[in-house]
């Protein structure tokens, strides 16, 4: 006979691990219905997965490599900001959908108990999935240009699992202040848009006026693109100190994302 103790939060709440593990079956009946709802009923099915970088990628280098003139550090135009582009897909991707994961899930979060952290948790699979997708045909491109990134490859799990963390973390945090403030659904997908030309996605940090270049250095998203090009495509290493900056941040703001979730899990079932 099992026995279930009902304790009082703790100071910082959080999450019970093992009852995460226990109901771990639960992220992955999500993560596939999200898989599967996302393209069952589409007419390009898993080719938008493709597409979408790919479009993404070639309006970047027609504005910032065609008109614009921008450097891409001596590579394809078309290369350099498809490979943004995807370090990009994945961390707005994370955002985006953890963040409006608890709404979309509103009727299961109000009825069912188990912990609602796997909600937003459940929402990576098909963020990687679509960034597989991509990276396939960034090899595919590489192969092509006869691009060689050398051993730094073996870097990129480690940055996009940085790059996942620091997503998730921001959107962990956004899918529990989306419950009781909606205003936050509206403003997030905003505040992406102008993030995303606010940092090197698809142009080259060495095209940054002097004056402005202490903005980008401080902005994660810089450090993170910087780290995944470098193993990806080849440009220069980031300084040592972005590297840790990144590992740190990242860290952090997925704990911190959590331990906000769990301050206000309670609150979910009566607001939702």
């Amino acid at each position: 006979m099992s026995v279930t103790i009902i304790e009082p939060p703790r100071r910082l709440n959080l999450p019970r691990w093992t009852e995460l593990w226990r109901a771990r079956e639960v992220v992955t009946r999500l993560a596939q219905r999200d898989i599967i709802v996302r393209y069952r009923q589409t007419v390009l099915g898993v080719a938008w997965v493709v597409l979408q970088p790919v479009v993404a990628a070639g309006v970047f280098s027609l504005v910032f490599g065609t008109v614009a003139g921008l450097s891409s550090d001596g590579l394809p135009y078309f290369v350099f900001a498809l490979a943004g582009t995807l370090a990009w897909n994945l961390f707005s991707g994370g955002i985006t959908r953890a963040s409006g994961s608890l709404v979309a899930n509103q009727s299961l979060v109000a009825k069912v108990f188990f912990p609602r952290l796997l909600v937003p948790i459940s929402t990576i699979a098909s963020v990687l999935v679509d960034f597989v997708v991509g990276l396939a045909l960034a090899v595919v491109l590489l192969v092509v240009f006869g691009i060689n990134p050398g051993w730094p490859v073996l870097l990129l799990p480690v940055w996009v699992l940085l790059v996942v963390l620091l997503g998730l973390g921001i959107g962990t945090a956004a899918s529990a202040m989306i419950v009781k403030y909606r205003d936050v659904g509206y403003v997030l997908p905003w505040a992406m848009q102008i993030l995303v030309y606010a940092s090197p996605v698809a142009y080259a940090l060495s095209s940054v006026p002097d004056r402005l270049r202490w903005v980008f250095d401080i902005n994660p998203a810089t450090w993170f693109l910087e780290a995944f090009r470098w193993s990806l495509v080849g440009t220069a290493a980031p300084p040592a100190w972005q590297v840790f900056g990144l590992v740190i941040v990242s860290c952090v703001v997925f704990f911190a994302g959590v331990v906000y979730f769990q301050a206000h899990e309670r609150e979910f079932a009566d607001v939702i």
